[in-house]
């Protein structure tokens, strides 16, 4: 978002609570869209079949060594260039020590002293009811490769947990901000978290790096929440785990806080602890005690050399990256001159930026804004309805680019562009002038025509002429309406306000 055209603020809050602020940092661990683990070649597919996908370095037998995935760095420093961060040209893996029943050497392979990607920021547009769209920029403090664990399985046991091993070894890129989310409002605080969650979503798809699949587990975030008196120190934090739902996340930060808030103000402690958000009770509840990075006894795997990312690599990244949403949205701005606020829209995801581009390309460069319109509007309400994504439109943009021009040079009216654009997402017809033409559509924009259906309303209703001559203007939009009734819509909305008023105004002066 550009900060020249959006300005970041201090935005008046709806329900500030002066006593208390809310400070959010957030951890999201993004599963990297390598076809191989990070140190094995086992698949990274979803969905096989348990413990099929594991291989003898994913199970820690005895004697196998690790071999860094070289296109999981790959996307690390595409990230970090995406963020504006440095790129470490030396980087260490350490041993993450802790015992879990679906972590087979008993340590994750991680990076802790010297992450690849250090520092960077990310801007997102915080938009909700009751305020006016600010910018926020969130800081980061890092982003580390890492492998993941494998995964519980409790629910189809009696009594038992079963462990799957498919997805330990997985890569991820954990990403870690700085506690910049700092509202005196819980619910400003979560919404603030939550675009910026949906923000980095948005671009790891972008760039390619991860597929984004929230339900498959590809895109988990932590919240760690925490509360303070205003300009004191920061509270005591709580980390709230694996949160694969946008919705989910705020709810479960908006509870949290309340909650320490309330123990707090009743005369308890905060402790620190991770806690798991249970969306059926619309609660967090404690899983473990919080370890901090000494209880997790980190030192240099000696498996695994230092990380070495010469300039010349990271220089090559750079040159592939696609245009970024920044760029792009600046760009749509003095391209096609639009709002900030639609350029914001149109690039919530590449898919959706190149569909308007696909439409824009079709049309002259005045149409633009009508692209804007279509693809923010009626697509968008379509696409939601339907709970699909942009790339299984079955509206195809150049069959959208031909509806919007059929608008603009007056064969049908907007109205009926939307019955129309209707029948092309039910697959009625092949192209929007087929079913203009299959169905009669056409605009009627013949001056001759409009004046014998004017006439013939004006004729019929004169109790509605008497009170327009009388000065309610009410009464003329009643007779625009009976034109429309009687040309069945089909007559042009602008050519029969002209001549109707031609045809009020005649009649005024003649008394």
């Amino acid at each position: 978002m550009n900060a020249s055209t959006v300005k970041e603020s201090a935005v008046k809050e709806s329900s500030v609570n002066a006593d208390w602020e809310v400070v959010i940092g957030l951890e999201t661990h993004t599963q990297l869209s390598t076809l191989s683990k990070i140190f094995s070649g086992a698949s990274t597919a979803f969905g096989a079949e348990p413990n099929t996908q594991a291989s003898v370095i994913d199970l820690a037998l005895p004697g196998v060594l690790p071999v860094l995935n070289r296109g999981a760095v790959e996307r690390a420093i595409r990230f970090g260039l995406a963020v504006g961060a440095t790129i470490a040209p030396r980087s260490v893996f350490a041993r993450k020590n802790y015992f879990y029943p679906d972590l087979p050497k008993g340590y994750q392979i991680s990076q802790y002293e010297i992450p690849v990607v250090q520092g960077g920021s990310l801007t997102c547009l915080v938009d909700g009811k009751g305020f006016e769209p600010y910018v926020k920029t969130v800081r980061l403090t890092r982003a580390h490769l890492e492998e993941d664990a494998g995964k519980s399985l409790h629910e189809d046991f009696a009594g038992m947990s079963g462990i799957d091993l498919n997805r330990a070894g997985t890569p991820l890129l954990e990403i870690v901000t700085e506690p910049d989310i700092c509202v005196p409002d819980i619910e400003r605080a979560a919404l603030e978290a939550v675009c910026y969650a949906r923000a980095l979503h948005a671009l790891v798809t972008w760039l390619g790096i991860c597929d984004g699949n929230m339900q498959e587990g590809s895109f988990r975030c932590d919240a760690n929440v925490s509360v303070r008196r205003p300009a004191a120190a920061l509270g005591t934090r709580c980390e709230i785990k694996n949160l694969n739902s946008f919705r989910f996340m705020q709810q479960a930060i908006v509870h949290e806080a309340k909650r320490q808030i309330e123990l707090i103000e009743s005369g308890g402690v905060v402790v620190q602890q991770t806690r798991l958000y249970d969306p059926d009770r619309d609660e967090t509840r404690s899983m473990r005690s919080k370890e901090d990075a000494m209880d997790y006894r980190y030192f240099p795997d000696p498996d695994l050399l230092p990380l070495e990312i010469a300039p010349e690599w990271v220089e090559r990244v750079a040159r592939e990256m696609p245009e970024l949403p920044a760029a792009m949205r600046e760009r749509f701005v003095a391209s096609y001159g639009m709002t900030a606020y639609d350029a914001a829209q149109l690039t919530t995801t590449r898919a959706t930026a190149q569909y308007f581009e696909a439409v824009a390309q079709c049309l002259p460069a005045t149409a633009a804004k009508s692209a804007a319109n279509w693809v923010n509007g009626d697509l968008a309400a379509a696409l939601n309805a339907a709970q699909i994504e942009i790339e299984r439109a079955p509206v195809a943009a150049p069959q959208l680019a031909q509806l919007i021009a059929r608008v603009d040079d007056g064969t049908i009216s907007l109205k009926t562009a939307k019955q129309v654009f209707a029948a092309l997402w039910q697959s009625e017809g092949e192209d929007a002038d087929a079913i203009i033409e299959a169905r009669g559509l056409r605009q009627i924009s013949d001056t001759s025509a409009l004046m014998k259906i004017v006439d013939a309303v004006l004729t019929c209703n004169p109790k509605s002429v008497g009170e327009f001559r009388a000065g309610r203007e009410k009464a003329f939009n009643a007779l625009v309406g009976q034109v429309m009734k009687q040309s069945r819509g089909q007559a042009n909305p602008q050519q029969v306000n002209e001549i109707l008023r031609e045809r009020l105004s005649g009649l005024v002066r003649k008394d």
